[in-house]
């Protein structure tokens, strides 16, 4: 089965060039992506950490309320 791929591949004219594309592509992603996490502010982080813990004490706040 690889014989067969390895074959078509080897057939294909400047087919060299897709690997190293794609390497540069993923690199440069994750790299940015790197660099906008440690950039990112700390009290942005810390407000959105906390939203899920907010929605539930609104909740339970509404509920007490309430009964």
């Amino acid at each position: 089965m690889l014989k067969f791929i390895k074959h078509n591949m080897e057939t294909i004219i400047g087919i060299d060039a897709y690997p190293i594309i794609a390497l540069l592509i993923f690199f440069f992603f994750f790299v940015g992506l790197a660099i906008w996490v440690f950039t990112y502010k700390k009290e942005t982080v810390r407000e959105i950490s906390r939203l899920p813990l907010e929605d539930d004490e609104q909740k339970n706040e509404q509920n007490h309320i309430k009964e």
